[in-house]
């Protein structure tokens, strides 16, 4: 009997009952957007800067991974602020979610600048770093608040394709006195072998933008930094408002201090709006998605009540 009223079924409405419940299915669980996971860690996107590289991080990279955290620590290019923000924003287009974009040194006015209008990005972390407010440049800051930076570097002209300039380097005497005094001095040394030089438009070139105005900040100064004077790092701080922890460091925080740096910066990533809510906690605006979910779901069921009625009533084959 069942199989003959299944036999005697048009191909129509198999076809009408099998739309119906494609609907249902497609309705009743709403899009997640590629990339966009409910709940899910931010990314940590570390910029290191002058006279250094992302080996830098090190330490604190495998403390937040350690923490679950997703992190990228791309090379800086070192060549203008201008050129170097440019960059940084395109490294963060490229990550899925939401951000916590941390600075270091001359890395902090690259993130002032490279996160401005970028939604992804909901917190900044400076680690003695400069932050520049529009108008000021990592020079005219150094002007306000003199440091030992001044008489500790070397020019180097440049040439490259298209353009020539001028290069900083670290005087090799002088990096473990000005800028890495509480590690080890053959450890000091190798950075200074090994450093990466920043052209001089790095501290020249004035901010167009700051971040720091429109996204929560976190800061952590130096007290012993000789790079970067720990009054302007305070200065800036207070400034932007930033949550401020002072340790006793050389400017090389995130190489002699590591757990302390990536405590501010897990801090930074687990404060409310670093990461995205996951809906079943998001308020009204999840409970507008669930009434338009629950009535497209509605609607679908009629479509497949309304198809099994007219398979319930289709006539059977006689039998002969």
């Amino acid at each position: 009997m069942t199989s003959l009223a299944i036999s005697g079924i048009s191909r129509a409405h198999v076809t009408v009952a099998g739309c119906a419940l494609v609907l249902c299915t497609t309705t009743a669980v709403p899009a997640v957007a590629d990339g966009d996971i409910p709940g899910a860690k931010p990314t940590v996107v570390l910029v290191h800067g002058a006279f250094a590289d992302s080996s830098s991080w090190d330490g604190v990279i495998s403390r937040l991974e350690r923490s679950g955290y997703p992190v990228i620590a791309p090379s800086n290019p070192l060549r203008g602020l201008y050129n170097d923000s440019t960059y940084i924003a395109s490294v963060l287009d490229s990550v899925k979610g939401p951000v916590v974009l941390v600075g270091h040194s001359y890395g902090g006015a690259v993130i002032s600048s490279a996160a401005a209008g970028n939604p992804k990005v909901k917190s900044l972390v400076y680690v003695s770093a400069l932050m520049p407010d529009v108008g000021e440049s990592g020079m005219s800051l150094g002007a306000r608040f003199p440091s030992e930076l001044g008489t500790a570097t070397d020019s180097v002209p440049f040439r490259e394709s298209g353009r020539s300039g001028t290069d900083l380097y670290l005087k090799r005497d002088k990096v473990h006195e000005v800028f890495a005094a509480d590690l080890p001095e053959s450890e000091a040394k190798l950075l200074g072998v090994t450093q990466r030089p920043a052209a001089t438009t790095a501290f020249s070139e004035k901010a167009k933008v700051a971040a720091w105005k429109q996204i929560p900040s976190w800061a952590l100064v130096g007290r012993q930094d000789k790079t970067i004077n720990p009054d302007q790092e305070r200065f800036q701080a207070k400034r932007a408002g930033s949550h401020t922890v002072e340790i006793n460091s050389s400017h090389v925080s995130l190489i002699a201090h590591p757990d302390a740096v990536a405590d501010l910066i897990l801090q930074a990533a687990a404060a409310p709006g670093s990461a995205r809510p996951s809906p079943a906690v998001s308020g009204s605006a999840h409970d507008a998605r669930a009434r338009t979910v629950l009535a497209r779901f509605a609607g679908a069921s009629l479509i497949v009540g309304a198809g099994a009625v007219l398979l319930g009533h289709r006539p059977r084959r006689a039998r002969h």
